[in-house]
């Protein structure tokens, strides 16, 4: 281990051990308060993470209270608490460095887990029975964490709480901020929800699987005969979905993806101008179906996201070896015989059945409850594609969404990183936004992090410091 990081593991223990000397055993944090983690156990011998950082940028002007975001990661099955904090929005990167556009600057960040067996949290004896086995099984573990943060938090409850979700964490941002505001009207839930957004976010999987033929034959990625066999079953899955086959759909999908892969020399699923760089990406070429263990193990999201870690290529054990040694050490309170990631596969297992149901039902139900919903999207994302989310948006039966289709759009420009002219456009209509950000693929944080910034400031109206 290198000197600098062998300094940064010394102070990030001994940072955790202050702390928990007065500390219950499910929770630490820093002794200056500006972060805090621990444990909930939403159900017996189920048990989430989460971390929170307080903004040292926060403002308290007595008008606009500062906000909370809770991020909700992808997958099934990939960590908020690793790959949400250090890499795409957390206060410090992959290497342990300051973050220039970490989120913090505009909001508390929250964290989680979730569900139950990604990252840190876990099931006692690797039950899969205790996983959640649907999305709303999910939502209620991660209400139940909820309630018992916001329970006597002044400071909680008196700030906006803001769920943002990336890819399959889309559908538990909607499911979770249902089952949050039923909590909320019971009074068990002592929060403010003031708004959700979902960016990259598998909500009609219909939709971006019959998007995904003709973007590639635009992009010049498949030709005439791809363009045949890509739609071909992208129908299949759209009768499938029709009858209900939702385990036959996830199949066919499985299918589809090595489909696009034979057609298109291996094209990222991540960002559709590179290719997919695993190590799998030949083999695969060769076979008829590809297992989509790719939102699961190292061959699709997870392994999407740790590439882009800069330092995982020098770094013993990469940034897993990152999360369970520096990190795993600083929190203090990790069970010593689970390891960060050890049962994300069983997430994904557990979900399969849920995995190609759309979620569009629930976006329409927070429109009309007048919740305010925002939807972001990477120009160069091919699994949510924007064309698939567009059109998902117009099976909304939301009563404003002829007048939301037909706004115009608003540019942003950002003068920072060496950025220049336009970075994203806007759109918006009553409590609906959406967001084209451009030069990004699923990942918009990492891949143009400057217009990310600039849409999280407009979407929680953060004080001005």
């Amino acid at each position: 281990m290198a000197p600098r990081q062998l300094l940064a593991l010394l102070f990030l223990y001994c940072a955790a051990s202050v702390f928990s000397l007065a500390a219950p055993s499910h929770a630490a944090g820093t002794p200056d308060g500006s972060e805090e983690w621990g444990y909930v156990q939403v159900r017996p011998k189920a048990h989430m993470f989460w971390w929170l950082y307080r903004s040292p940028q926060r403002v308290d002007n007595g008008t606009t209270p500062w906000p909370t975001v809770l991020w909700l990661q992808g997958g099934p099955g990939a960590s908020g608490v690793g790959y949400g904090n250090f890499m795409e929005i957390g206060p410090l990167d992959d290497d342990l460095k300051p973050r220039a556009t970490t989120w913090l600057a505009k909001a508390d960040l929250l964290f989680v887990d979730n569900p139950v067996g990604t990252g840190f949290s876990f099931v006692e004896g690797g039950d899969k029975s205790l996983m959640a086995h649907t999305d709303a099984e999910a939502a209620r573990d991660l209400t139940t964490l909820l309630c018992s943060l916001y329970r006597d938090n002044a400071r909680l409850q008196g700030s906006p709480l803001y769920i943002v979700a990336e890819s399959y964490g889309g559908k538990f941002a909607v499911t979770t901020a249902l089952a949050a505001l039923k909590a909320i009207g019971q009074g068990r839930l002592h929060a403010n929800l003031a708004g959700v957004a979902l960016g990259d976010s598998w909500i009609s999987p219909l939709d971006f699987v019959l998007s995904w033929g003709p973007l590639l034959y635009q992009m010049s990625r498949v030709d005439e005969n791809g363009l045949q066999q890509c739609n071909s079953v992208a129908m299949k899955i759209k009768e499938q979905l029709h009858n209900e086959q939702y385990a036959d759909a996830e199949a066919s999908w499985s299918e589809l993806e090595g489909v696009v892969l034979a057609n298109s020399n291996s094209v990222n699923f991540y960002n559709f101008l590179k290719d997919d760089a695993s190590e799998d990406a030949t083999s695969t070429i060769t076979t008829t179906k590809r297992s989509l263990a790719s939102f699961r193990t190292k061959k699709g999201y997870s392994g999407y996201l740790s590439s882009k870690a800069a330092a995982s290529a020098t770094r013993e054990g990469g940034f897993d070896g990152l999360m369970n040694t520096v990190i795993k050490d600083k929190l203090g309170i990790i069970p010593k015989n689970i390891s960060w990631g050890e049962q994300s596969g069983d997430v994904f297992d557990a979900l399969a059945e849920d995995f190609m149901k759309p979620r569009i039902h629930e976006v329409d139900e927070l429109l009309n409850l007048g919740v305010d919903v925002t939807i972001y999207n990477g120009q160069l994302d091919l699994i949510c594609a924007t064309k698939g989310t567009m059109d998902w948006v117009q099976k909304l039966k939301w009563d404003g969404l002829k007048n939301f289709t037909s706004s115009p759009r608003t540019p942003i420009y950002c003068k920072k990183e060496g950025q220049t002219g336009t970075q994203a456009f806007v759109k918006s209509y009553k409590n609906l936004k959406f967001y084209w950000i451009l030069g990004a693929g699923h990942m918009v944080p990492i891949d143009n992090p400057c217009p990310a910034l600039k849409m999280l400031a407009d979407i929680t109206q953060s004080p001005a410091h």
